[in-house]
């Protein structure tokens, strides 16, 4: 069963607004909808203190695949 939603306010700059609901009508969906999943990817993040797991594997495969370009950009 979800959880049941509550209301809140809260203000956020107006080019951010007019981004969100850009993607939310982009993507059908409701603002709370992204709202929602942004609070809870932010909360994760910093429950756990570290990336994400998903953060990590692209960053090794990125890693594994490019070492030789990340070496020679460092330089």
């Amino acid at each position: 069963m979800a959880a049941k939603a509550e209301k809140f306010a809260t203000q956020v700059e107006g080019d951010v607004l007019a981004a969100v609901r850009e993607l939310a009508r982009r993507e059908g969906r409701q603002i709370q909808a992204l709202v929602t999943e942004a609070l809870a990817d932010l909360v994760a993040k910093h429950k756990h203190g570290r990336p994400r797991a998903q953060v990590i594997e692209a960053y090794l495969a990125s890693h594994e695949r490019y070492s030789p370009l990340y070496r020679k950009l460092a330089k």
